[in-house]
């Protein structure tokens, strides 16, 4: 179970006498490892898709998307940075992001306003929870920007939800009964009232497990997903290894 509330080791990388990166941050699952970079550089501002601008939708409810990080990886999608997240770190569930949705399942607010640069600070204070400045920057401006002024506060309530979720231990499960349904009862059993079908299994076309967004209410409550939790129960789902090559 990979918990937010980390243990301090030392471990410092020398390059001559440059420091490349700050003690390690260790702790949850077995091998879990964050190192935070000493030159984090925070992604550049962008302009969004006009396409994909939708500052006119109503939020009607919230999902907080914990992505497989091995996945990710592997495949070069949802927004890693290679040297970071999959070549420095052995990272297992990740946050991908906290979403505002709309009351129909085909659109949702997205790019709400302009999205300045995330401040260095910022990137570094949340860099062990989504491990990505690029994937940062995008998520404060296609997501947090229809909810929050800040990226501060977007980050900041997305830690809260984070830290408040009892991240399972997906590797225990033998491969043999990795399914759709063991993952949500994975999750519901680590944490006391979050209902299985609040879990909805997002898998890749081969059937590799991708992330499983947690549904909430306007008030951040655990709810059932209103438009469904992904793949039948008893869907086969594989699980990436850790430390696989990128695919990039």
């Amino acid at each position: 179970m990979i918990r937010r509330a980390w243990r301090l080791t030392p471990l410092l990388l020398l390059v001559g006498c440059s420091p490349l990166a700050e003690p390690a941050v260790t702790g949850g699952a077995e091998g879990e490892q964050c190192v935070i970079p000493a030159r984090l550089t925070p992604a550049r501002a962008y302009r969004p898709p006009a396409e994909e601008v939708a500052a006119d939708v109503e939020t009607a409810h919230y999902l907080m998307a914990v992505s497989w990080s091995p996945q990710a990886c592997l495949t070069g999608k949802d927004y890693p940075d290679a040297e970071h997240q999959c070549r420095d770190n052995r990272f297992g569930l990740t946050l991908h992001g906290l979403w505002p949705n709309g009351p129909t399942r085909s659109r949702h607010p997205r790019y709400c306003a302009p999205a300045p640069a995330i401040r260095a600070e910022t990137v570094r204070r949340h860099f062990c929870m989504t491990p990505s400045p690029s994937l940062q920057q995008h998520e404060w401006a296609a997501h947090g920007t229809c909810g929050w002024d800040t990226p501060e506060a977007y980050f900041d309530q997305a830690a809260r939800l984070w830290d408040g979720l009892k991240r399972p231990d997906l590797e225990a499960i033998p491969a043999r009964d990795l399914t759709a349904g063991s993952i949500r009862r994975a999750f519901a059993r680590a944490n006391p009232g979050l209902p299985e079908r609040a879990v909805w299994v997002v898998l890749a076309e081969d059937g590799a497990f991708r992330e499983a967004r947690i549904c909430y209410s306007r008030a951040f409550v655990w709810e059932a997903c209103p438009h469904g939790a992904g793949p039948r129960d008893g869907t086969p789902v594989r699980l990436a290894a850790r430390n696989r090559a990128t695919g990039r």
